[in-house]
């Protein structure tokens, strides 16, 4: 089964190669990176490290940058996709259980949870009112879908090419909340999502939005969630589940 990782970077200079470093050998069979317009050197050091390289000419916005990313994945027959933010705050090495819970036919979607504990997140740098916010906001996600997830808003989640065949993610926005609006679409799917714990990573150079760009986020997701139910009940249909 081809593996591909995938890369949404932007302004990754500082952290892209390490990241890259930290990737076990003999389990990923590519890497693409696409550069949402950075104004660092992200390309420049992407094509060094011998990655293929996608650059958006203008800025797509973060689930704009995930839709090539999977567009150019699933062109170049991947089975498994795995979408890594190159920030490091998110370590690669647990790659081959990524890989091997999909291969196994165990499950469809894996993400990797950051909040194993509170104390593990925060020691790690997690500010608080974001541990505060993703727990809410998972708790929220996990009882109205029915799911059982340690952590809806993680970087790092590998796909089976199957879900990306079948879900309409093309629809969904451009913005952080494409994140939610995938999995959402996934549960109702019925494809089988799992997780499994990873390090809270978080230092100056990892990319982390702003307090106003995370209430848009938290909002959008309860938004996104309240149609989600809304179509369920059969009260009003939602097009990006169709």
């Amino acid at each position: 089964m081809k593996t591909i990782i995938v890369l949404p970077a932007y302004n990754a200079e500082k952290t892209i190669e390490q990241t890259i470093k930290d990737i076990p050998e003999g389990f990923v069979d590519e890497v693409i990176l696409v550069d949402d317009a950075s104004s660092d050197k992200t390309v420049e050091l992407a094509q060094k490290l011998g990655l293929k390289v996608i650059k958006h000419t203008k800025n797509k916005g973060y689930g704009g940058n995930q839709k090539t990313c999977y567009t150019q994945a699933l062109a170049d027959g991947a089975d498994i996709v795995i979408m890594l933010h190159p920030d490091y705050q998110y370590n690669p090495k647990i790659i081959p259980y990524l890989v091997g819970l999909i291969k196994n036919d165990i499950c469809d979607v894996i993400l990797a949870n950051r909040i194993r504990t509170r104390r593990e997140a925060l020691d790690g740098g997690m500010p608080f009112y974001k541990y505060l916010s993703n727990r809410f906001l998972t708790f929220i996600e996990n009882l109205v879908t029915g799911q059982n997830l340690g952590e809806w808003h993680s970087g790092m989640r590998a796909y089976s090419s199957k879900v990306l065949l079948t879900i309409p993610w093309q629809n969904n926005s451009d913005d952080f909340v494409f994140d939610s609006e995938f999995l959402i679409q996934c549960a109702v799917a019925g494809f089988r999502i799992g997780d499994i714990p990873i390090q809270t990573k978080y230092f100056e150079d990892a990319s982390s939005i702003s307090f106003t760009r995370s209430m848009k986020y938290g909002l959008s997701t309860v938004y996104v969630l309240f149609r989600y139910s809304l179509h369920k009940l059969k009260i009003l249909a939602y097009p990006l589940l169709k």
